[in-house]
Formats: C-alpha cells, structure tokens, sequence
C-alpha cells in the first residue's frame, strides 16, 4: 500500500488490474480528454507504462482502491511529465465513470500531493490538464492548485491547449 485517505487505498497496479483499467480507458465519456478511448494495446501500453515508472521512479499513477468494496474504481499518483521543453512532477487521476461526482478524485490527489511533498520532499506539484477538462480543473483548484501557464500539446493528430496548475510546498 502507497497510502492511504478516509475513503480510499493507493497501491501500484499490477497485470490483474487490466480488466479494472480498461473499464476506464476504453471508455469514451471517460476518455474524452485524450480525444477518445483507448484500444487494447494501447490499454495495455498504459499499464505497461506505470509499471516501468514504478521501476524508474518509485512512483508512477497508482490504482485508486474503494475500502468499503476493494474494488479499483480509478488510477491517481504521480508522474515525471514533459513541460515546453522540461520536465515536472505531475499528479494525474482519471477514473470509471461510475464513481465521478463523489469527490473521490479530490480525495486522492490530495494524497498524492501530500505525499510527493512530505515523502519525496518535492518542492512543487503540478497538474497538466486539457483546457476542455473543466472537472478535472475543479478538482485541482479544490486541492489549492492555481494555473501557472499554458501550452498547445499535439496528441493523437490534433493540437489540445492544456494549462498547467500547480501548487508548492508550504
């Protein structure tokens, strides 16, 4: 277990998550901010990806686990994220359409800004979200975040103006 909140347990996924993780990524309304859902080889990159950050970083996006069911309702950590030509710490969350609206998202970042700051000593932390992305915008300025810039990034064949929010160590 990474940590853990009132509602909620972080822990690295595993290959056993798959079925979890494709409730989310293939998804279309869930996916809409990464201009539509993902296929299973690109499901399984994704994963494959976090396991590979575990492996480089100690840190990658982590499985977000309901204590009151156990089951894995979405993925939030942090990541190593590029930035017009740098690189920041990212807190990322994205999860099943099911369990939108109860602040489970805000929950969890909150976790993992807590812990990038007390246990990795970061000075910052960012989220790196699609303008479009209005819920995810709320969750960081819920979590104190405030838009530091932004940049056009070019994914899947289109251009997405993201901004950048941030917040530093107190």
């Amino acid at each position: 277990m990474i940590l853990k909140t009132e509602r909620l347990l972080l822990r690295e996924m595993t290959q056993d998550d798959l079925p979890a993780l494709q409730g989310i990524l293939q998804d279309e309304e869930t996916m809409y901010a990464y201009n539509g859902a993902f296929d299973e080889a690109e499901t399984q990159a994704w994963l494959d990806r976090q396991l590979s950050r575990y492996a480089q970083y100690g840190f990658g996006l982590w499985a977000v686990v309901l204590k009151e069911s156990g089951g894995m309702i979405g993925q939030c950590g942090l990541t190593m994220q590029p930035w017009r030509g740098d690189e920041v710490l990212e807190v990322g969350y994205l999860f099943n359409r099911a369990f939108w609206h109860h602040g489970y998202a805000t929950e969890a970042a909150r976790g993992c800004m807590e812990y990038a700051f007390d246990r990795l000593g970061a000075r910052e932390v960012c989220s790196i979200i699609r303008e479009t992305n209005l819920p995810s915008r709320r969750v960081a300025e819920r979590n104190g975040m405030t838009v530091r810039d932004s940049w056009v990034k070019h994914y899947r064949g289109i251009d997405m103006p993201h901004v950048r929010y941030c917040a530093a160590r107190e």
